[in-house]
């Protein structure tokens, strides 16, 4: 049995099935691990949702693409510009995707690798990060969960307190686990720079780089930062390569190391402007 992981999709479909042959991907035995953003800014969104939804051995994580689709759809949020969602929105079977996505958790722990979007807030021990992950998949999954959506966005707080507002810790766990890159010399939340690591304002580190980052008996294994591209240190694997923006789609094997990787055919983005 082999455990692959993927970067982010975004619609990227093709990209993703030729992915798949390389690895010679077997559901029978093997398991896929999506890092969240299988949908938004390429050009078969609704075909990557429908594959995640409907196949055998794939398991993922969300990211802020797809919780701006369940936004979008709960009516608290409106489609933007460059977002490639509307076929999903309406697509016969659209309730029962969105229903399938709002399952879907925000960390997945193997034992051995911790599976997010984004990042994990320096400050989080693994049980902080689980038990915060576990209250926003809870919120998604309950009655309330359009409730929830509609005070889901802003960039406060930037620190962690777990005794502050529900509310306050949803979001803030929703910005670290599906939206951070940068963080503040005490691990504070820095959201507004979203550049190259090597042009970053002063004051400011990547979340991975954090020199008070409490240890993890895991190594995290993220997308969301093409910018950042391909990293894999001993603690960190990111995987985002920006296929969506001409780059390419990764996946890796979890246990030997070994690396796929598929050429985008187009500039996706390139083409909605």
């Amino acid at each position: 049995m082999a455990r692959y992981v993927i970067g982010d999709v975004q619609g990227c479909y093709a990209e993703l099935m030729s992915l798949l042959n390389a690895m010679a991907f077997n559901p029978q035995n093997d398991q896929i691990y999506l890092v969240g953003d299988l949908v938004n800014r390429g050009p078969f969104s609704l075909e990557t949702l429908r594959w995640a939804s409907q196949s055998m051995g794939i398991s993922t994580v969300l990211g802020n693409h797809d919780l701006h689709l369940l936004a979008v759809y709960a009516g608290v949020s409106q489609v933007k510009h460059g977002d490639t969602v509307q076929d999903i929105l309406a697509a016969p079977d659209a309730d029962a995707l969105i229903g399938w996505l709002r399952q879907q958790p925000l960390l997945i722990d193997l034992g051995d690798v911790l599976l997010v979007h984004a990042g994990v807030s320096p400050n989080w021990s693994l049980e902080d990060a689980k038990n915060a992950a576990s209250e926003v998949e809870n919120a998604l999954r309950g009655e309330g969960w359009k409730s929830f959506l509609s005070t889901m966005y802003g960039n406060q707080p930037a620190s962690w307190d777990v005794a502050m507002p529900l509310a306050d810790r949803l979001r803030f766990t929703v910005n670290c686990l599906t939206r951070m890159r940068f963080v503040t010399v005490d691990g504070s939340l820095q959201l507004k720079y979203k550049g190259e690591r090597d042009h970053a304002p002063a004051g400011i580190c990547p979340w991975f780089e954090s020199k008070d980052r409490l240890p993890l008996p895991r190594r995290v294994v993220c997308g969301h930062w093409s910018a950042l591209g391909l990293m894999l240190k001993e603690q960190v694997w990111s995987l985002d390569t920006g296929c969506v923006w001409g780059g390419a789609l990764t996946g890796i094997d979890l246990d030997s190391g070994q690396l796929f990787q598929v050429a985008a055919r187009y500039e996706y983005q390139a083409l909605l402007d």
